[in-house]
């Protein structure tokens, strides 16, 4: 692999320490549209894990990126994708991890203000920010703003998504520290990831645009919902606080996310965002 070390930073370059981290399936296109949407200052490099895609993804040819692609022999799913991903970045140093999904589309200097809002704050291992969902061809549907402080955050963890998964910049080190991603909690790896981040560091929000999040009716969210609800599920169990009343809306929440149909639940959350949005 190419991607720099996170010792080999030359003068003027501000992200030779960051490296976006994006698995994919089956979606050259999607890999392609996410990739091209990058607008830094300083070069970007990107690592792809090619999760056993049927045809191989090809790295684009695109100006002020290098590429790199980790691929698996087979499909072994988003969760282990992940953790090869992680473990190859760490293998050579890099410093920060910045997630993005296929489909996804990133806003500009999206990657500078993270860097330099980790590298002022040293207890925080995952900094988000807020995202734009759209849809498939561009329409915007509504806006996720959660929470910027980590002490809300914690509190709200599995009362709503506080933490967008595509949106968030890493600490590699302190991933690893924790555990890395796990296949424990499937389709819910990432909040699996944040709980044991935030057991020994914080988490945080840009409260500024940082993400375009494709409502893909083919992701995981819809596809595989009732085993990331249960996934969910289990994990509230297991840190549940008693004393936290978002831990008790949290629970009731998905209880009826996992008895409600997806499209009804996106009907409902499309016009609960669009009415705030008027206010």
């Amino acid at each position: 692999m190419t991607f720099p070390s996170s010792t080999a930073q030359s003068e003027g370059t501000t992200l030779d320490d960051v490296v976006v981290l994006m698995p994919a399936f089956n979606a050259q296109t999607d890999v392609d549209r996410t990739l091209a949407s990058f607008d830094e200052s300083a070069p970007v490099h990107v690592l792809i894990v090619d999760d056993g895609s049927a045809v191989p993804i090809v790295a684009p040819t695109l100006p002020g990126m290098t590429i790199d692609v980790l691929r698996m022999t087979q499909n072994v799913g988003i969760e282990r994708a992940l953790q090869h991903g992680i473990d190859a970045l760490a293998a050579r140093g890099v410093r920060y991890a910045a997630r993005i999904d296929a489909g996804d589309l990133s806003v500009p200097h999206r990657l500078a203000r993270q860097r330099a809002y980790l590298d002022a704050h040293p207890e925080v291992a995952g900094l988000g920010m807020w995202t734009q969902v759209i849809a498939r061809d561009g329409t915007p549907l509504f806006m996720l703003q959660p929470p910027a402080d980590p002490r809300e955050i914690r509190r709200q963890r599995f009362f709503r998504s506080c933490l967008a998964h595509p949106s968030m910049m890493l600490r590699v080190d302190a991933v690893r520290e924790v555990g890395n991603y796990r296949a424990q909690y499937r389709s819910a790896e990432d909040l699996d990831l944040f709980v044991r981040l935030m057991a020994r560091y914080e988490c945080a929000n840009l409260p500024v645009l940082g993400l375009y999040y494709e409502l893909n009716e083919g992701g995981i969210s819809a596809t595989k919902r009732r085993r990331q609800v249960a996934s969910t599920l289990r994990l509230q169990l297991r840190h549940f606080t008693p004393l936290n009343p978002y831990d008790w809306l949290g629970l009731a929440k998905n209880l009826l996310h996992f008895v409600t149909p997806y499209s009804t639940l996106q009907r409902v959350k499309r016009t609960l965002f669009a009415a705030r949005g008027k206010q």
